[in-house]
């Protein structure tokens, strides 16, 4: 996993694409820390293919401009914002929380204590997922210019000192969530986050694109 350290008030503003670990699979894991931080690598994309998973690694910062912050603020705010964008926490769906449980038993396995299941973390993850879907794009830079950090700032997260995020999608898998789990935990950078001992929340969204492609999101925590 890449680490990045850096204030609670700089966020992600330059964007770079995942390299490829095999031809179905490219990884995207990343850490913020309330104190201190730097720039990340990145690498390059394959055309998809399917039954395709991709995953990722970033970084870059930048402050939130005002404008965007009011059009963010006024976005989840609106009548019409999903129901996850007008609530502090968020109930799980059925796979969301199946997810979370699989990560749990990997950390189990190992003799970690559980991640505690984080409805504002949930809102914060289903959110990411959400704009991917919708929007088009995997990363975890938004279209906004935002990342983890900015988007726990949006989004309310108060009280962390540390935050890590993991992202996936795949399309074409009989069992997409077990699939994404799967491939966290091959793959180095994402296993460092779901298995460090230091987090203790965390939540976990999913949503499907208009294509049939499924997005993952999970937000790891340490108060």
């Amino acid at each position: 996993m890449f680490t990045r350290r850096f204030p609670r008030s700089a966020f992600l503003a330059r964007v770079s694409q995942a390299f490829v670990i095999s031809t179905s699979l490219s990884l995207a894991a990343t850490t913020v820390y309330a104190s201190g931080g730097k720039n990340t690598t990145k690498g390059s994309e394959r055309a998809p293919q399917r039954p395709v998973a991709r995953m990722l690694s970033t970084s870059s910062r930048t402050e939130i401009p005002p404008q965007v912050k009011a059009r963010l603020v006024a976005r989840v705010s609106a009548p019409s914002a999903p129901a996850y964008a007008a609530a502090a926490a968020v109930a799980t769906s059925g796979d969301e929380r199946r997810a979370f449980e699989l990560v749990n038993a990997e950390r189990a396995k190992r003799g970690l204590r559980p991640l505690v299941l984080d409805g504002s973390l949930t809102r914060v993850a289903r959110f990411h997922s959400d704009n991917m879907a919708r929007e088009g794009f995997f990363n975890h830079v938004d279209r906004d210019g935002l990342d983890i950090s900015g988007r726990a700032q949006m989004l309310g997260l108060r009280g962390w000192r540390t935050l890590g995020e993991n992202i996936a999608y795949n399309q074409g898998y009989s069992d997409p969530t077990a699939f994404a789990v799967e491939r966290w935990m091959i793959s180095s950078k994402h296993r460092e986050n779901i298995l460090n001992g230091e987090y203790t929340h965390a939540g976990l969204g999913i949503a499907r694109s208009a294509d049939g492609r499924v997005f993952f999101t999970q937000v790891f925590m340490r108060r």
